[in-house]
């Protein structure tokens, strides 16, 4: 899977907004132009499009004036684990570093990564190859630097310790300065090669997680694989329908609104919903049981707050929701 071209939460969004006004630029000029408004960055259930994470990082870069690949390289060290909500939950509770690699790529359309990575087995070593071919080359020096940051931060939140690398990649051009990358990478990288990516070690994939887990990590993986399920199957009215319900305030909207909103009347809306074997109740449901769970796993809201966040007028309504959902309270689904 080499695409990044896959819907993704508006946490990258929100990441590159705080690190804009760490640098002086305000929010309203990294969203210029991109479709995504001030509420959605505000709403953590939002959900964008990949080139709409591409128009804020061409703003960014335009505002800023600074060298793209040292830009990327300062905003990857703020993708921590918990910024990826329950993917970064399974990867933290999975058994040995290999196993955490593996779920991670298997559900990689849940991040916000452009550069996919690939990981590749050797005798002695391993690779961790990151495809950039396919990325705008206005913006591939800054997300390429950016998404192996994040890598290298990720894996020295999980490890307690940084990633031993034997030798970092870069398909860019050698900068004047490579201090910084020394400083993120832990060893200089080889500048102007064919491919980007990290080799380590083989033997670190064996190591055991510090936080392993295997019944979080089977819950977290199930989730995992059921979001992204939902994510792929959507086409047609119903997935325009579902992009509706996943901007802010979209659970909020009843059938007519969002009916409205793409040109047509309630009836035909629900008449075109029928005809593709579903409904607008069914994928409101659908959203708020996703939603829920990831919410719920994060364990920084209340069960009340989270009711809200859905769009129940109370939380007894969300709970007998989620009774029927998951046959267990929200509650009870936390221990």
């Amino acid at each position: 899977m080499t695409d990044w071209d896959f819907p993704r939460g508006v946490g990258g969004v929100v990441l590159l907004v705080d690190f804009a006004s760490e640098l002086g630029i305000p929010a309203e000029r990294v969203l210029r132009g991109t479709g995504i408004g001030a509420d959605a960055v505000r709403d953590p259930l939002a959900q964008v499009e990949a080139h709409q994470e591409l128009a804020v990082v061409r703003n960014l870069l335009r505002a800023s004036g600074a060298d793209p690949a040292a830009l990327g390289l300062a905003a990857g060290q703020r993708y921590h684990a918990t910024s990826y909500g329950i993917w970064g939950y399974a990867v933290i509770s999975s058994g040995t570093v290999r196993d955490a690699v593996e779920v991670a790529l298997r559900y990689v359309e849940l991040t916000f990564v452009f550069c996919v990575p690939e990981l590749r087995d050797g005798t002695d070593l391993a690779q961790l190859c990151c495809h950039d071919e396919a990325v705008p080359a206005d913006v591939r020096p800054f997300l390429l630097t950016r998404d192996m940051a994040a890598i290298f931060t990720l894996i020295r939140e999980l490890l307690g310790t940084p990633l031993p690398a034997r030798a970092v990649r870069l398909r860019l051009p050698e900068p004047a300065d490579v201090a910084p990358y020394a400083d993120v990478f832990g060893t200089v990288p080889e500048f102007g090669g064919e491919s980007s990516g990290v080799v380590f070690p083989r033997e670190l994939l064996a190591r055991r997680m510090p936080q392993a887990n295997e019944h979080t990590a089977a819950l977290c993986e199930q989730q995992c694989r059921e979001l992204l399920t939902r994510r792929r199957e959507r086409t047609g009215v119903a997935r325009l329908v579902r992009d509706r319900l996943l901007a802010a305030e979209g659970l909020r909207s009843d059938m007519d609104s969002i009916a409205a909103g793409l040109g047509m009347t309630g009836r035909t809306l629900r008449r075109r919903l029928a005809a593709e074997g579903t409904s607008y109740r069914a994928l409101v449901d659908e959203v708020r049981e996703a939603f829920a769970e990831e919410l719920l796993a994060t364990r920084a809201l209340s069960v009340e707050q989270i009711a809200y966040r859905l769009g129940y007028a109370e939380a007894s309504s969300f709970i007998h929701a989620f009774n029927r959902w998951k046959g267990t309270s929200p509650r009870a689904s936390r221990s």
